[in-house]
């Protein structure tokens, strides 16, 4: 069976919310997925896994998080070629840059090798209701690719 990573940064809670919802999709799948905050693990740990998913939240008007930069210059000493990643995030529509972070981590997977699903999760704050199980099916969808690859 494939082993599962998503790794997140998040400092409101918002990402990892979304993060959470993930990971319960990828489990009524019936997968094993291990939850981490990228404050507790390094880029090299998705190695250990067939995929992962990236969370990031969107800092001002299209930025990095501070807490997740380490993380994201680690991705350059990756070969990443072949692994399959996908990513989500949240965001602020009042800025121009609406999760722009998602998009710089998506191009910086992509660079690395990655094949990275087209399709990227943005979300405005927390999940509204309605969005939580979009949520979920982010992550079922994302697994049941993956066994078709395999």
């Amino acid at each position: 069976m494939a082993k599962w990573l998503v790794a997140f940064a998040s400092m409101t809670g918002n990402t990892e919310e979304i993060a959470e919802l993930i990971v319960e999709g990828i489990t009524q799948s019936g997968h094993e997925v291990d939850l981490k905050s990228v404050t507790d693990c390094n880029a090299a740990d998705v190695l250990d896994y067939d995929g992962f998913m990236i969370g990031v939240y969107t800092w001002g008007d299209g930025e990095l998080p501070d807490e997740f930069l380490d993380f994201y210059e680690e991705l350059d000493e990756l070969d990443l070629s072949g692994r399959r990643a996908a990513v989500f995030g949240s965001g602020d529509t009042s800025y121009e840059q609406f999760c722009k972070a998602v998009d710089l981590t998506a191009e910086k997977l992509q660079e690395r090798g990655a094949e990275v699903s087209p399709e990227k999760l943005k979300i405005e704050y927390s999940p509204l209701e309605q969005e939580k199980e979009t949520c979920r099916d982010f992550g079922k969808r994302f697994v049941a690719a993956g066994e078709k690859v395999s």
